[in-house]
């Protein structure tokens, strides 16, 4: 079946707004993280528990948007030929919602315990943070441009892999400062699974990125 084309140009609008606006509550968790961290490592506990109950906010924000995008691609059916692309899109960003309150709760966790931190594995800890926003909020950017074509859509796609790799390198530098800490293995383990979530979250960001890309194609 054929449909009309300025159809098919609306309905491909209306799944992408619906997926930005799913991504923007995305980004709002990653900058609430970004702070997070930021206050756990100068050891303000008052603004970690709040900003905690932030990210909880967001996080029941992100799934009411995934919940409207799924309705809204099955009210367009086979209208919109890419609906999967979207799904895979809004699913692989939706993911990183879940490792940034993961984040948070350990952290939190970490807080209340009374558990002391090294000053070298907090500072990297924040880098490791900065950097992963940086990837997340350059996926925004390549989602932004699906308007303007293929091209521009795969040079912000290919900055958001450098920020990716940037992050890989953290990370496993932090690793391996971890492993050799002598900190108590509750506490390793804990800010282990933190660091572990981060690079999970810069991950999801990376393969939402090629996500958007194949989406380039069809917009």
């Amino acid at each position: 079946m054929v449909f009309p084309v300025e159809t098919e140009e609306r309905v491909k609008r209306k799944a992408l707004d619906v997926s930005r606006d799913h991504l923007r509550e995305i980004i709002d968790v990653a900058r609430k993280i970004s702070q997070l961290v930021a206050s756990f490592v100068s050891g303000d506990k008052d603004s970690v528990k709040q900003l905690y109950q932030d990210i909880k906010t967001h996080q029941n924000n992100v799934d009411v948007a995934q919940r409207n995008v799924a309705r809204e691609l099955a009210e367009i059916g086979a209208i919109l030929v890419s609906r999967e692309d979207f799904l895979r899109f809004t699913n692989l960003t939706g993911n990183i919602a879940g490792y940034c309150e993961g984040v948070a709760f350990r952290l939190l966790q970490i807080m209340d315990k009374g558990w002391k931190v090294p000053n070298q594995i907090k500072d990297d800890l924040s880098k490791l943070s900065d950097a992963v926003f940086d990837t997340i909020f350059k996926l925004r950017e390549t989602a932004m441009t699906l308007n303007y074509g293929t091209n521009k859509a795969m040079e912000k796609a290919r900055e958001v892999d450098t920020a990716e790799r940037i992050v890989d390198d953290l990370y496993r530098q932090l690793e391996i400062t971890l492993i050799d800490s002598k900190m108590d293995f509750p506490l390793m383990l804990l800010l282990w699974t933190v660091v572990q979530n981060l690079e999970e979250a810069a991950d999801k960001a990376k393969a939402a990125s090629d996500a958007a890309s194949i989406l380039a194609l069809t917009i």
